[in-house]
């Protein structure tokens, strides 16, 4: 079987603390995988100790760790790329298991399902914010994922190389998540410890202003990616007021005949138009959102797909087809019959 490239990728701000453990500790669990940290504008000697402990370092002059991330998926090739934060927070022990079930699947994303070892290390408020979070992208999206904001995952090739990149925080993740759903791609999962930080060492995450960044982000895509159900919505929110101030007026005509309040009529009839026009620029919007959502699809299909497990009995023969077990087995002639 072909060698498996795995590239880990670290993006890190003032991290010294840790990053000189979590880049040992991978090295330890993936021997022959190359890691990279990215400095984020770090203030103490993140680089330094990355590098002493045999990290390939590069640094994102753009803070936020969406900047990072897509740097990192522009500037890197591999097979496989395990994205994990610098904090020491989560297990590297459990790389190879989430190695292994992406090739067992084969799966495009696996992610690491964070099970706790103390209340200080996943907070009730963060655990409520990614339940609350989870289930709003689960029930717009798509119900495969779990743990939406879990910080480590393994990332296939194709699906690295067609993913837009565009949050620039710690939105990136739901990003990922929502961009695997809308392409169908499916995701595993793997459960692996999640630990609190260490001392010395200060999460990054700010509790509200994060959550509520990533909160906007689901409105965005709901409103980018599901047009026809954002607009309708609004069209019939829009189209029930127009009804609520019309009802008087209704009641009033149908008893005199006379509309005794024409401004309430006239905005009543321009709610329900602007209504109308809301659902038809949904319908617009979803043909052009198809069309979007085609494109990504093609340029994911574009990649070559991870390796199955079972290839490792099919090695590629001549002409391009396979030689090992699953090769077709030459018939043997019919001897020739005629002179």
């Amino acid at each position: 079987m072909a060698r498996t490239d795995v590239a880990v990728l670290l993006p890190c701000r003032d991290e010294a603390a840790t990053i000189g453990k979590v880049v040992r500790d991978f090295r330890a669990a993936l021997p022959d995988a190359t890691i990279y940290v990215y400095d984020n504008n770090s203030t103490d000697d993140t680089a330094a100790r990355a590098r002493a402990a045999g990290a390939v370092v590069r640094t994102e002059p753009r803070p936020g760790k969406g900047n990072v991330v897509r740097r990192m998926f522009r500037d890197i090739e591999a097979d496989f790329y395990l994205i994990a934060d610098g904090d020491d927070t989560y297990d590297a022990a459990l790389a190879p298991a989430l190695l292994t079930e992406a090739l067992r699947g084969p799966f495009d994303i696996v992610n690491c399902l964070r099970v706790a070892d103390a209340p200080a290390a996943y907070r009730r408020g963060h655990r409520l914010g990614n339940a609350a979070l989870t289930w709003a992208v689960r029930r717009v999206f798509g119900n495969q994922v779990r743990d939406m904001l879990s910080g480590y995952k393994l990332l296939s090739r194709r699906f690295v190389k067609s993913f837009p990149a565009l949050s620039g925080g710690f939105d990136i993740e739901t990003e990922i998540a929502v961009h695997a759903l809308e392409l169908s791609i499916e995701i595993g999962h793997v459960p692996g410890q999640y630990r609190a930080r260490p001392a010395g060492s200060a999460s990054k995450l700010r509790t509200y202003a994060d959550g509520w960044r990533i909160a906007r982000l689901i409105a965005r895509l709901v409103r980018h990616e599901r047009p026809l159900v954002f607009f309708s919505a609004l069209g019939t929110a829009i189209i029930a007021a127009a009804l609520l101030l019309a009802a008087p007026l209704l009641a009033t005509y149908l008893r005199t005949g006379l509309v005794p309040r024409l401004p309430t009529a006239l905005l009543a009839t321009g709610l329900v138009l602007t209504g109308l026009l809301s659902i038809v620029a949904g319908l617009v919007l979803d043909t052009v959102t198809r069309g979007r959502r085609e494109v990504r699809l093609l340029a994911f299909l574009a990649q070559p797909g991870p390796r199955h497990e079972s290839d490792a009995f099919c090695s590629p023969g001549p002409r391009g087809q396979n030689s090992g077990r699953h090769a077709r087995t030459p018939q043997p002639q019919a001897p020739n019959e005629h002179p």
